[in-house]
């Protein structure tokens, strides 16, 4: 998900706000929130021109834009914004509800900037730590991820009980739509499908998977949306026939494409792929339908615009306690790292202002680990004090397990911190013993690269530290 900071969403049926209504005190069924939404759905595409259901630059029928922002561990492309550990940190914790209530918090610091959707959860089994996006999975084992779904309800709220199974659920104009099975139950209103492929086929144009597996078996009513520039890349090189590109994305069943730069080609492809009779047009209603059940779900046609009265909601303290208390049910006592320490930027990890992540601690609020542990008391004098009395303590600050075999014997203590946000004092928390330690494994760490891939159960199982290893101590002053 390589992206601009605020992508707008583009341009498959992607409709904007308006120019025109129709007179004032005409009853308009679907703009009428005590209709039920499938009525609404029915009544507004009834009134939709072919351009205007592919993609309308502006739309004579009023229907929103939805904005939708890379909130990956938390609003963490916004200046002063909490930055909650990466998922694998959070998969330590075997915690739900912890990660139901960042998933809260999360959307309230992200409508507090007045967006709706989220490209998240990233619910992947990484089951090769080599993938670059590792760090984004809560783990090797598909039950702590499932575990780890309730950051979904976090986000949109609870699905009520008499609600159908796969149909989006939006609770309240401080939740958000979130980005399997597990995840369809508790009501995602999107899906993103990914850049890799599957068998030799590109997941974008994987009719399979979207159509079949997903919307049909599974009866996913919300919306699936590309990737950035996911279509181009469907041909090698990419864009190389985006003609063909277009078609097969559509046609497996992806709802909305992102398409940053060359809308209008796109727009002009659909147009004639429809009018040719490549693309029906039942398949473009059916993208269409989705993608109104969400923005209908989000009341977007009733208020549209930011709620400024959750603005302090944005990096509160109560929500940088939340990440301070998550930093420390991440961390894994092993047996403890280099710059990282004192660099919040590294200390984030990647989609922090920038995608890769960003050097330095200029660009978002918060303390890094050194400063957290400089801050201990009685101060510097503590560090002094510790490395005294202890050889050598070392915190590895990564997304995934290191190659660390070569230099263990040379460590007295061994800590995985992971990739823990902007409140590193978390850290200090429990190296200095306030709380203890209770994060376990989410991943198998290896000895060697050569052992990879290795998961848990492996018939050539041979870790460092086995999935779900974790040492576990009480705080200091615990009775």
């Amino acid at each position: 998900m390589s992206r601009i900071s605020i992508p707008l969403v583009g341009f498959l049926l992607l409709c904007c706000l308006a120019n025109m209504i129709q007179a004032e005190g005409d009853y308009i069924k679907y703009k009428d929130p005590k209709q039920p939404t499938n009525v609404r759905i029915r009544d507004l595409m009834s009134r939709m021109t072919l351009a205007e259901k592919i993609a309308s630059l502006s739309s004579r029928l009023g229907i929103p834009m939805i904005y939708g922002i890379d909130a990956v561990h938390g609003h963490n492309n916004i200046y002063k914004a909490t930055i909650f550990p990466h998922n694998v940190g959070l998969g330590a914790t075997r915690d739900p509800d912890l990660v139901k209530r960042i998933g809260a918090a999360t959307a309230l610091e992200v409508r507090a900037t007045g967006i709706p959707y989220v490209f998240a959860p990233c619910i992947a089994v990484c089951r090769d730590p080599r993938w670059g996006r590792c760090y984004e999975s809560y783990s090797e084992d598909p039950k702590v991820v499932e575990m780890m779904t309730e950051i979904i309800p976090g986000l949109q709220g609870d699905v009520p009980p008499d609600s159908r199974k796969g149909v989006p659920y939006v609770g309240g104009k401080d939740k958000v739509a979130a980005c399997y099975f597990h995840s369809i139950i508790k009501g995602v209103s999107t899906v993103m499908v990914s850049y890799s492929s599957w068998n030799g086929q590109k997941m974008h144009a994987n009719r399979y998977l979207v159509k079949t597996v997903l919307k049909d078996i599974l009866k996913f009513r919300g919306f699936v949306i590309s990737d950035w520039e996911g279509i181009d890349r469907i041909t090698y090189p990419p864009h190389s026939n985006y003609t063909e590109s277009v078609l097969k994305g559509i046609s497996a069943g992806i709802d909305m494409i992102m398409v940053p730069y060359n809308h209008t080609e796109f727009i002009n492809i659909v147009t004639d792929l429809v009018n040719n009779n490549y693309i029906s047009t039942d398949r473009i209603d059916d993208a269409v339908r989705r993608i109104l059940r969400v923005k209908f779900t989000l009341d977007l046609f009733e208020t549209p615009l930011a709620d400024e009265t959750l603005v302090d909601q944005l990096g509160s303290q109560a929500h940088r306690d939340l990440a301070r208390e998550a930093v420390r049910k991440s961390l894994v006592l092993l047996k403890n790292a280099g710059s990282h320490a004192n660099n919040l930027g590294y200390q984030c990890g990647g989609w922090t202002a920038t995608w890769q992540g960003v050097d330095g601690n200029n660009y978002t609020a918060g303390t890094t680990i050194l400063s957290g542990i400089s801050a201990a008391e009685p101060g510097p004098s503590t560090i002094v004090n510790v490395c005294g009395n202890v050889k050598c303590v070392v915190v590895t600050v990564s997304g995934r397990p290191v190659v660390i075999e070569p230099y263990e014997s040379q460590i007295d203590a061994l800590v995985a911190a992971w990739l823990p946000g902007t409140e590193g004092q978390g850290v200090a928390d429990v190296l200095f013993g306030d709380y203890g330690f209770t994060g376990k494994l989410p991943r198998t760490w290896f000895k060697t690269v050569d052992q990879l891939p290795m998961n848990v159960g492996d018939s050539h199982y041979d870790p460092l530290f086995p999935y779900d290893f974790g040492l576990t101590t009480k705080p200091v002053n615990a009775s």
